[in-house]
């Protein structure tokens, strides 16, 4: 006799962030909202997974939390959690787009495969083929100052890779941050990130300018729309263009290698609906010699574990990720710090499933609602 999905508790919850955080396509002031899935099992198992939802990739955690209400439980309820292929079918078919809320669903159902197996999701998935993964720590604070003082820090502590956040406060500002960080930290690996902040009427002007600071690639600075834009972007500089709202899913993902638009690319669950969608993404970026790279919203440690599980697995992930929100972002997560970030990497977690433990007081202080 099979298992059964027996029980789906759907959690509001709102996290307080450690600084505020502005981007070339929307800011962060206080907080973030995320969605907590829980799926029971009859046989006792209890799975875990997270939603973290942002408005300028096209839903908030409310809308999110109605579809895995309304349009998920109902197709998962009373099923085999066992058969996570066919639970994703039975996701995709009742209701349209809404990745984040389908991600969440599957990372809850392989949580529960790693404990029936006593293994972690990695092995389930084929094996790891690295047990850290480079740290790269996002600089987006409004007061650079702050982040200049965060980032000589980290620097000391062993991080290398520094991610700029630009596009929010004008040309000569980016060109000002970009140039004190590049002077402050030799040896620095600095990375670019406009969040679609750039028109493309002059993108080609200031990038040009920006490329004379070496950054080792320049993320997403057309906004989703632009792709043939971006493409001319990519065939004019010689610092490689990085997409990331521009590829949701595998499909677009083999058009973007098709038209040229980048170089390579960001895998974020949330953003392409899970691990099994992940991992098809990445499978045709590799064979159109794209390197991936684990990228974030603003996802805790439950999703980022899951990502972190995925993303080990793939040996065309080369060129690190993002996965500091847990240990850098949040003032208090409801886990653990299960990926020991620190001295420039993450470690894969090593537990069976996930590899979490639920700060079940953390839990109830931000829950908001429950469905």
């Amino acid at each position: 006799m099979t298992d059964r999905i027996d029980a789906i508790t759907l959690r509001l919850i709102e996290s307080r962030i450690r600084n505020a955080r502005s981007h070339g396509s929307g800011a962060i002031s206080r907080a973030v909202r995320r969605v907590i899935v829980t799926i029971a099992t009859a046989d006792g198992l209890t799975g875990w997974g997270e939603a973290a939802p942002w408005a300028p990739f096209g839903n908030i955690a409310e809308t999110t939390l109605a579809a895995l209400d309304s349009a998920l439980r109902p197709v998962l309820l009373g099923t085999d959690p066992a058969a996570i292929t066919a639970r994703m079918v039975d996701c995709a078919h009742a209701v349209a787009f809404h990745p984040e809320a389908k991600s969440a669903v599957e990372m809850a159902l392989w949580d529960i495969a790693g404990q029936r197996a006593d293994a972690p999701v990695h092995a389930l998935l084929g094996g790891a083929v690295r047990d850290t993964i480079p740290l790269s720590f996002s600089i987006a604070d409004p007061d650079f100052d702050a982040d200049l003082a965060r980032a000589r820090a980290m620097f000391a502590q062993g991080h290398r890779i520094l991610k700029v956040k630009t596009g929010f406060s004008g040309h000569a500002e980016d060109m000002r941050r970009l140039t004190a960080l590049r002077d402050a930290l030799p040896g620095l690996d600095l990375r670019v990130d406009y969040n679609q902040g750039l028109d493309p009427f002059d993108a080609l002007v200031r990038l040009r300018d920006i490329e004379r600071l070496r950054p080792t690639f320049i993320e997403q600075p057309l906004p989703r729309g632009q792709e043939r834009a971006m493409a001319g972007l990519a065939a004019a500089l010689d610092t490689p263009i990085m997409a990331d709202e521009s590829v949701y899913d595998a499909a677009e993902m083999l058009r973007a290698a098709r038209d040229g638009i980048a170089d390579c690319v960001s895998i974020k669950l949330g953003k392409c609906g899970g691990i099994g969608p992940a991992r098809a993404l990445d499978a045709v970026a590799a064979a159109a010699g794209w390197p991936t790279y684990g990228g974030t919203l603003w996802e805790g440690g439950i999703a980022l574990a899951a990502a972190a599980h995925v993303l080990s697995t793939l040996p065309n992930m080369t060129l690190g990720c993002e996965f500091y929100m847990p240990s850098y972002g949040l003032e208090h997560d409801v886990v653990g710090d299960v990926l020991r970030a620190g001295g420039g990497f993450v470690r894969v977690p090593d537990g069976s499933g996930l590899g979490i433990m639920i700060d079940e007081a953390a839990l109830e202080a931000q829950t908001v609602a429950i469905v």
